[in-house]
């Protein structure tokens, strides 16, 4: 019963620090994710970066979106962008896999090499922070509305940009939203 207790208060210590953090946060690099790997991610680690944050699917029609991630990510890392494709299965549960077979599939079909977290929620009451976050910017216009739903931080950790599904990772709208807020 002892030990009990002990785990629930600890839970909810957890659970109210999370609360805290994303209620108080001020830019995106306030957050943390755990990458796809199991290690720390936090966001601060792309302070000075532009950063595109793109929830992703594996079984997703969008899904051929990771190839030209892939090859934004190579084009424009050099020059301080930073992709972090971020899995979640919250959309018709078309990322059903576990990290491992996640990153196996990204990297297996789309050579897929920038940083990727651990599968979270991305809307809702149990959204992670920093989709809560993104939320809160602009109501519920900018939240995910499907798989491949991209925002982009300048390298302050602001939102300067947020692009809806359809829009393709290559697009004209994108790459030039990208190079107005590449580090100079």
């Amino acid at each position: 019963m002892k030990n009990k207790s002990l785990h629930f208060l600890l839970l909810s210590f957890i659970l109210c620090f999370m609360t805290i953090t994303s209620s108080n946060a001020e830019t995106a690099h306030d957050f943390s994710f755990t990458s796809i790997e199991g290690e720390p991610l936090p966001l601060s680690t792309f302070k000075g970066k532009a950063l595109l944050v793109v929830n992703t699917a594996s079984q997703c029609g969008f899904t051929p979106q990771y190839e030209n991630l892939q090859s934004l990510w190579t084009d424009y890392k050099d020059k301080g962008l930073v992709v972090l494709g971020v899995p979640s299965n919250d959309f018709l549960n078309q990322e059903p896999g576990t990290s491992e077979e996640i990153k196996d599939f990204c990297e297996t079909n789309f050579s897929i090499d920038f940083p990727m977290t651990e599968k979270v929620v991305v809307k809702g009451k149990e959204a992670h922070p920093l989709y809560k976050w993104l939320a809160s910017k602009d109501g519920a216009n900018i939240s995910p509305k499907w798989n491949f739903h991209k925002y982009l931080i300048n390298a302050d950790g602001e939102v300067a940009d947020w692009f809806m599904s359809t829009t393709g990772p290559k697009s004209k709208k994108v790459i030039s939203a990208i190079e107005e807020i590449l580090p100079r």
